[in-house]
């Protein structure tokens, strides 16, 4: 018979998703996760299969914890005209405004692609994954935001406004002010109209 888990797994693993999220995967050391988790090496070796199986696993409960509920609204069967620009306030909040794990330590799974997990295939789809829901939830965003342009607009603007998502949350841990100045000209693409200048920052904070 296995040995019954006498830990919440939950926790276990949102403590490893922030030693990792501090350190990133290759700084991370078993020990660091011990430490943190309160398991021993066998225990995290028996319920994890491997510290990638953990770091797995932390990768999840971070989708889950911190993406995934702040695209929810713009991933219903009606979104609201407003939800996308509150997604993008919130985000620059989280990035630029508050001391969040975000704000200080930038996007776990973009983090990972600069080590030898990048070129994993297995982290590879999650990150196509993520990109491909991002995207999904900015075209059903300004779709309902700007009803009135045409096919080929709202691409553009969808384009725009995922690059910079993703350009803000990679490059957060190092300039957040330039992070913050992304999500502004996120939220300045899909307000501009035809022929009209984007909104200044100050503007858009407003």
């Amino acid at each position: 018979m296995g040995r019954s888990r006498l830990f919440d797994e939950t926790e276990v693993v949102r403590s490893a998703r922030q030693v990792f999220w501090e350190l990133g995967y290759e700084a991370t050391a078993v020990p660091d996760l011990e430490a943190a988790t309160g398991l021993n090496r066998s225990s995290i070796y028996h319920h994890f299969d491997s510290k990638r199986g953990l770091f797995d696993a932390a990768v999840e409960s971070y989708l889950d914890d911190m993406i995934r509920p702040r695209l929810a609204p713009l991933l219903l069967a009606e979104v609201a005209p407003s939800a996308l620009d509150t997604y993008l306030q919130g985000l620059r909040r989280a990035l630029v405004d508050e001391p969040t794990a975000l704000s200080q330590n930038g996007c776990l799974l973009l983090n990972a692609t600069g080590s030898a997990l990048g070129h994993e295939a297995g982290l590879q789809a999650v990150i196509s994954r993520y990109l491909a829901d991002l995207r999904a939830a900015v075209d059903a965003g300004v779709a309902a935001a700007r009803p009135e342009l045409e096919a080929a607009e709202r691409e553009l603007r969808v384009t725009t406004c995922t690059g910079l998502v993703f350009a803000a949350m990679a490059i957060v841990r190092v300039d957040r002010e330039a992070a913050g100045g992304m999500i502004d000209a996120a939220r300045a693409a899909v307000r501009a109209g035809a022929g009209a200048g984007p909104a200044t920052a100050a503007q858009l904070r407003s």
